[in-house]
């Protein structure tokens, strides 16, 4: 099972990239962890070996494999679910999602198919172009 999240700033997944070294250089133990409210209740399979697309500017464009979830009590008290993500991101096909809130579940074969190594876009359509003939109907 997969998870998807939309990654709210940011503008490729290079910035994404650059921003989870930042995260990773700032945590104790090497790894970047998205936080979020709400714990999944299908953790076992997600841990084994289940991964979170990103959608970014509209299209799911990579994804992470989540290693665990770590609890974590905010300032304010509250418990939330730190998911602990692998340090490698295997960019995917492009797939087109609407804006939605929060993450969702994924099932795999829902779930885009990773490019080939060191592939790093799709070799038919640009994706703005893709998005585009979505937009239209076309696609």
């Amino acid at each position: 099972m997969n998870l998807i999240k939309l990654s709210v700033g940011s503008e490729s997944v290079e910035t994404l990239i650059d921003w989870q070294d930042m995260r990773r250089a700032q945590s104790a133990d090497g790894f970047a962890r998205h936080v979020t409210r709400m714990w999944p209740k299908r953790e076992a399979e997600i841990v084994a070996g289940g991964s979170i697309y990103w959608v970014i500017k509209g299209a799911i464009q990579c994804r992470q494999r989540i290693l665990r979830f770590d609890e974590i009590i905010g300032e304010d008290g509250i418990r939330r679910c730190g998911f602990v993500l692998d340090p490698e991101i295997h960019r995917t096909q492009s797939a087109l999602r609407r804006p939605f809130q929060g993450w969702r579940y994924l099932k795999p074969e829902d779930s885009p198919l990773d490019l080939r190594v060191g592939q790093a876009t799709e070799e038919s359509l640009p994706l703005e172009m893709n998005q585009a003939l979505a937009e239209i109907g076309v696609l």
